[in-house]
């Protein structure tokens, strides 16, 4: 395994691709950069292989399934390259943080791919057509930089007035080890529903406030709803009755507020309405896009979200800076989700091996467009919808206006 630890010297190291993140979207660039004939890389990790997994709560899992099917030609979901599979070399469907980043280990060992961890990059320029990254361990410079840093290190924890009052939900080891019986949860989204479900699975009562209705959405882009997997443990709270008790779902309540009192708090929404907490409120209201130090190398729309070229995912105002990782977004689409964004891998790394003069890329990258990982068709990710409409409503369960 090519993993060098944080006990580097501080000196300048030249490259020609910079990685910035050890999680999928910056191995699964790496692993096809590699399969293109790009060896000249460096790859480098603030923590370690597959941080952000490593920390979610106990009882996460994957809502995507895994299933080893590539023989037939059908890849795993959650895999990062064509030709591994999670289901494969971790035996479950639906693997737990910690099981997927041992699977990310295992691939960097496969590939032999040149990771360095402990290495916090803290500022990103370039001058006279290269980059310089200054990190905590010296600088890197590099012609080109894929920046593939996560989100999960980034919580929307200031997001209105008191949001920092919360405890957001990515700091949470284990849900058995909250103290109380009754719990609120501003967010209603995978992660809100997640921990709710989590919750009343340990007897606790929940009240959740959600900005939508997201349990009755139809829209066909799966970011914007519920996964199957989790109407599946919405609608086993809903059969059970007896658990269905301890789950209030308040639908259109946008908190913007939270206030402290002593031994409470009180939550606001959007129309001034008060709701009272004896337990700190849990934010499960998302992440921000995880850009940090090169945010200032994109440009924004209108909605603050960061700009990406369809060609290959580059800043369209730094050239030679690329994005891999979940806060890409082409034409409103969102790819993040692993088997979105990887569907770009292939893209990224075929216009940085054609930048590099590599011969042969498109030959040495089949089976990565085969595989599905090498997608420029953007009308297919935002306009394609099922023929056959969904045979059953979604469960619904009783909500609060």
């Amino acid at each position: 395994m090519f993993i060098v630890s944080d006990k580097q010297t501080s000196e300048r190291r030249k490259t020609k691709v910079l990685i910035v993140g050890a999680g999928p979207a910056g191995l699964g660039v790496a692993t096809a950069l590699k399969q293109a004939g790009v060896d000249e890389m460096v790859i480098i990790e603030a923590r370690e292989i597959g941080a952000s997994f490593l920390n979610w709560p106990r009882q996460m899992s994957f809502i995507t399934p895994s299933f080893h099917s590539n023989s037939f030609g059908l890849t795993d979901l959650n895999a990062i390259d064509p030709d591994t599979s999670p289901a494969d070399y971790l035996r479950t469907q639906h693997p737990r943080g910690e099981q997927y980043a041992k699977y990310l280990r295992a691939v960097v060992t496969h590939h032999e791919l040149p990771v360095m961890t402990g290495v916090r990059v803290t500022n990103l320029i370039k001058q006279d057509g290269q980059f310089l990254a200054s990190t905590n361990l010296g600088d890197y410079q590099a012609e080109m930089v894929v920046w593939a840093a996560g989100q999960f290190f980034s919580p929307r924890d200031q997001a209105f007035s008191g949001a920092e009052l919360a405890l957001h939900s990515s700091k949470i080891v284990d849900w058995t080890e909250l103290e109380g019986e009754k719990f609120t949860i501003i967010g209603g989204y995978e992660s809100g529903v997640d921990a709710a479900l989590n919750l009343v699975d340990l007897g606790k009562s929940v009240s959740l406030h959600s900005r939508g209705e997201p349990w009755s959405s139809d829209d066909p882009d799966p970011s914007r709803s519920l996964s199957p997997r989790t109407f599946d443990r919405l609608r086993e709270v809903i059969q059970s009755g007896e658990k269905m008790k301890n789950l209030q779902l308040f639908k259109n309540s946008d908190i913007c507020r939270i206030e402290e009192s002593s031994g409470w708090w009180t939550l606001l929404d959007q129309d001034g309405i008060p709701s009272v907490s004896y337990t700190r409120p849990i934010l499960a209201n998302g992440f921000y896009s995880g850009l940090g130090p090169v945010k200032n190398l994109f440009n924004h729309d209108e909605n603050h979200l960061p700009v990406f070229s369809e060609e290959a995912d580059e800043s369209t105002l730094t050239s030679g800076l690329f994005y891999s990782g979940p806060a890409l977004v082409h034409r409103n689409s969102l790819f993040c989700f692993i088997y979105k964004f990887r569907a770009r891998f292939g893209v990224v790394a075929r216009e940085i091996a054609d930048r590099l003069g590599k011969p042969e890329f498109d030959e040495k990258l089949k089976s990565y467009k085969k595989a599905g990982f090498m997608n420029n068709d953007l009308e297919c990710c935002t306009e394609c919808e099922c023929a056959i409409k969904p045979a059953e409503t979604a469960p619904e369960p009783n909500a609060f206006s």
